[in-house]
């Protein structure tokens, strides 16, 4: 029975819906709706103007009929599909409002009517607004130490763009955003700074299409460095102490330059010197052993052999013969004679020895020759 009573319901709709259609045959759609563009859990309104004279109006959504409209009123299927109606010149505007949008209302709207074949069609497109955060928070930084702020974009359809708005002064300053590889709706921007005092940063994400913009902010507290921290490894300089280091350094190899080439202009100066220095020690010894040898050839002299004595001599010295009393004057001019001349007197004296004999008695003889003076010339 109640089968048979839906039934009967059914085909009284259809008989109708065909009666209108066919009073209505004289309407048509005189403008469709037009793509829109909404957020997860926001609202979608999409717009048809129709002719006078119309008497049922459908809307479709992604090929279902949601929503339909009679001039006695609307036809509801869900609570989530309400319509709206104006007038404006003469013609008839038929809304249809989508509440609290889901990712799976995206597709195609259809404003139709029941006798045209003409009909007006659009797109809804669905945006999901994700989470927007920066890890950790306040920070507190360094001065003129550069650090980096990421911000996170987590659950985003489609990926946000994402730009910083940097209320802290800085020596320097730069962003880039990268895709998380952990999830495809997911991005994050790095933040470079050098800090220089306290202050806050904001990231920003936009939403493509849409008008709606979402940010979070942090705060930068800037401190001083401490005092030691020059001489931690790790610890940049800051730029003036770069610059005098390096001015230093080069100066430093400079000096060491011209040191170097110094030292090598002085050894080889040195090396041509040392032969003629070496020479002149050589020269030196020579003349004094020539000075030596000659103050000792005037020391002892040389003896004149052509030189004969005039001296008185004995028939013995006459004859040859060795005698051993000397007269007092022989003893008093053999002692003004140098001993250079005892060197010669032993050959003589040894050949007079074998010419006279051993046992005659000593026999002197004055010629009586005038005393003369023996003189010796040294040479």
């Amino acid at each position: 029975m109640e089968g048979a009573a839906e039934r009967g319901v059914l085909a009284v709709l259809v008989v109708v819906l065909a009666g209108l259609a066919a009073c209505g045959s004289g309407s048509e759609i005189i403008e469709g709706p037009k793509n829109v563009t909404a957020l997860k859990g926001s609202e979608a309104r999409f717009n048809c103007t129709i002719s006078q004279g119309w008497k049922l109006i459908m809307w479709a959504l992604r090929g279902t009929v949601v929503l339909s409209m009679t001039p006695n009123g609307s036809i509801i299927t869900s609570d989530r599909f309400t319509s709206a109606s104006y007038q404006e010149g003469g013609n008839f505007i038929s809304e249809m409002i989508i509440h609290d949008v889901q990712l799976s209302d995206a597709g195609q709207v259809k404003c139709s009517l029941q006798n045209s074949d003409r009909d007006g069609a659009a797109f809804l497109s669905i945006q999901v607004m994700g989470q927007l955060l920066i890890p950790g928070g306040s920070l507190v930084v360094t001065e003129d130490n550069p650090c980096n702020v990421t911000c996170r974009a987590l659950n985003w359809t489609p990926l946000p763009d994402l730009s910083w708005e940097i209320g802290v002064p800085v020596s320097h300053s730069s962003y880039y955003s990268i895709p998380e590889p952990e999830g495809l709706q997911s991005v994050e921007s790095i933040l470079a700074l050098t800090p220089q005092g306290n202050g806050t940063v904001t990231c920003v994400a936009e939403m493509k299409g849409l008008d709606v913009r979402e940010s979070v902010t942090v705060r930068l507290t800037v401190v001083q460095p401490p005092l030691d921290s020059i001489d931690k490894p790790g610890t940049s300089l800051p730029t003036w102490a770069i610059v005098l280091l390096a001015v230093s350094l080069l100066l430093l190899l400079i000096l060491i330059i011209v040191l170097i080439i110094i030292l090598c202009c002085c050894v080889s100066r040195t090396e041509k010197e040392e032969p003629s220095y070496q020479s002149e020690i050589r020269k030196s010894a020579t003349m004094k052993t020539s000075k030596d040898t000659l103050g000792t050839k005037l020391e002892i002299g040389n003896e004149n052999y052509g030189y004969h004595s005039d001296e008185p001599r004995t028939i013995h010295e006459w004859l040859g013969l060795d005698t051993e009393p000397a007269s007092l004057h022989d003893k008093s001019s053999e002692a003004s004679v140098p001993e250079q001349r005892s060197g010669r007197q032993p050959h003589q004296e040894s050949n007079h020895r074998q010419l006279g004999p051993a046992n005659h008695p000593p026999v002197s003889f004055n010629m009586g020759s005038p005393k003369k003076v023996r003189n010796v010339t040294l040479v």
